[in-house]
């Protein structure tokens, strides 16, 4: 299998197929054929979600389809309309343009090349690192959030009421005051579907509940005449087929789709990476993250040609395919094989469907994505991390979506930054008759030498703590008066310019002040090269770098 990693990273399109043989062809055209039922009603229903015909969707899974298979790497990854992503871009384009216009959909196809070649950037220049931008209690708040949205946006529909606008709030305020107003058939028919689709996942995820609840929902629109019961449908559906196409619009409107393409590609590197570990190619070999932004790169830039919005990695999708016996991204070619027939041949089949079908299965998406076991742990392990997921859940309710999600990577980094600058001096004490130097516990017995201080800092050494870490050494000295000094230097993997310049003053200080400095298990290349870098040598002997604290202390006592 290792060997097979290598060959297929080096294929420079179609990698997932560079081991791939007639044998595998079956299974992966039975996945294909199950990820198409399950794709049809969630590219449906994800279009409406952004306001977009169903067809638009459907656009969107072929060109992520084929995008991905084009340029990525991971065998089983599924790419296209993703609901995640939607209610952001759909919030932001709405505050350009009116949904439905011309100008919406110029405005989404921009949107689409913009957040692809971010994408394709970040893949060529191996910018992988982006994804880890949203922390896990923060990616766990967002998803709530996102989830509000989705089932604030889809409830009119299942209600069968109108659909209020305004800012999330106020619509779950006037939802409220029309439940009164709700049509039965309608609710029957959302809430039918929901429970479907539950059904059938909880019996086994490979069956297609979706396909399943739209199929029967759709013979009870016909066979008892719901559509003049209030019952609205999808209507018409184009049997058109995707061309090429470029937006026409402004250079100002190119200018301020540029944030919200940030923050949608973030979102989706986050998502892609997550998917693409979950679901590897190969386990004995790591996951090409980069590779793979490079894949949906390419589907949202196909996407965005042939006239759709941004695609995403789809984490349940992805997962049928590795299920039901999908080998190579042959299967998902397969599924917009399928998909595109539908639309050239079988729109027809399509036009009785009711809106709120649509509905439940959005609302089963926006249950699906709350993650309670992960909440429920985070509020065991980690009580204060716990705050950021109502924190980060607020953000996206309460603001326009895409601020919100802005926001949300903006706390999550300052959460990141927080950690950081919590990082503390740690005292080392040697262990009774060994040679290990630990962190001085309360509930540990260790041992001091006199004459000699031990301390450490577990964390890169930076702009945000290097003032502290100056002060608590200092302080240190003031205590203990030692004649040694030893930095157990194993937890600084990094040291930046700010801190090569507190470190150079600090050992020359310690020099003039007559304490001879040595540093232990500088372990870290990146620190090694900032110690040649930033000249630390000419303030600290190169002879006084050991491999370990006791040789330090040994060497350098006397």
């Amino acid at each position: 299998m290792a060997q097979d990693a290598r060959t297929q990273k080096s294929w420079p399109v179609f990698s997932s197929l560079a081991s791939w043989s007639p044998a595998l062809l079956p299974g992966d055209l039975i996945a294909g054929l199950t990820l198409a039922a399950i794709a049809i009603p969630e590219q449906m229903a994800t279009a409406r979600l952004g306001a977009f015909a169903p067809q638009i969707g459907f656009f969107a899974f072929m060109a992520g389809s084929v995008g991905f298979a084009l340029l990525g790497s991971n065998r089983y990854l599924s790419c296209g309309a993703d609901s995640t992503i939607t209610p952001i871009f759909a919030g932001g384009l709405a505050a350009l343009a009116a949904t439905g216009t011309p100008d919406y959909q110029a405005l989404a196809i921009a949107l689409a090349l913009i957040v692809g070649a971010m994408l394709v950037a970040s893949g060529i220049f191996k910018l992988g690192g982006i994804a880890n931008l949203l922390s896990v209690p923060v990616t766990v708040g967002f998803l709530a959030g996102i989830s509000v949205h989705i089932a604030v946006s889809q409830l009119p529909g299942v209600l069968g009421i109108e659909s209020p606008s305004g800012p999330t709030l106020d619509r779950i305020f006037v939802i409220a005051q029309h439940l009164t107003e709700a049509n039965p058939y309608t609710i029957g028919i959302g809430i039918g579907v929901l429970v479907a689709v539950f059904v059938c996942e909880a019996i086994n995820a490979k069956i297609p509940g979706a396909l399943i609840g739209l199929v029967v929902a759709t013979l009870a629109v016909i066979v008892a005449g719901l559509e003049a019961k209030g019952v609205k449908v999808v209507g018409a559906v184009p049997a058109t087929l995707p061309k090429p196409t470029l937006p026409d619009i402004s250079p100002e409107h190119w200018v301020r789709l540029v944030p919200l393409a940030f923050v949608i590609a973030v979102v989706v590197m986050v998502q892609t990476a997550a998917t693409t570990r979950s679901f590897p190619s190969d386990p004995d070999s790591p996951p090409d993250v980069d590779r793979d932004f490079l894949g949906a790169g390419a589907g949202s830039v196909l996407a965005g040609i042939f006239g759709a919005f941004p695609v995403n990695a789809s984490p349940p999708r992805t997962g049928i395919v590795a299920e039901t016996g999908g080998r190579s991204q042959i299967a998902g070619l397969a599924a917009a094989a399928i998909v595109l027939a539908l639309l050239a041949f079988g729109t027809g089949l399509l036009r009785r469907v009711p809106d709120a079908a649509l509905g439940g299965i959005l609302l089963f998406v926006a249950l699906r994505i709350i993650r309670v076991r992960q909440i429920v742990t985070i509020l065991k392990q980690s009580p204060g991390e716990f705050l950021l997921i109502p924190a980060t859940a607020a953000l996206i309710i309460v603001l326009p979506i895409q601020q919100g999600a802005a926001l949300a990577i903006i706390l999550s980094l300052l959460h990141g930054i927080w950690s950081i600058t919590r990082a503390k001096l740690v005292e080392f004490e040697r262990v009774p008759d060994t040679t290990i130097w630990w962190p001085a516990h309360p509930h540990i017995t260790g041992e001091r030498v006199p004459g000699v201080a031990v301390v450490g800092l577990q964390a890169p050494l930076s702009f945000l703590n290097a003032p502290g870490f100056r002060s608590d050494v200092t302080n240190v000295v003031k205590a203990t008066k030692p004649k040694l000094l030893v930095l157990e230097a194993s937890g600084m993997v990094e040291i930046d310019f700010t801190a090569a310049q507190v470190l150079h003053d600090m050992l020359r200080e310690s020099r003039e002040d007559g304490v001879t400095v040595a540093v232990a298990r500088l372990e870290s290349t990146r620190a090694q090269e900032a110690f040649e870098r930033f000249r630390l040598y000419d303030a600290l002997p190169r002879e006084h770098v050991f491999h370990s604290v006791d040789e330090a202390v040994r060497k350098l006592r006397k």
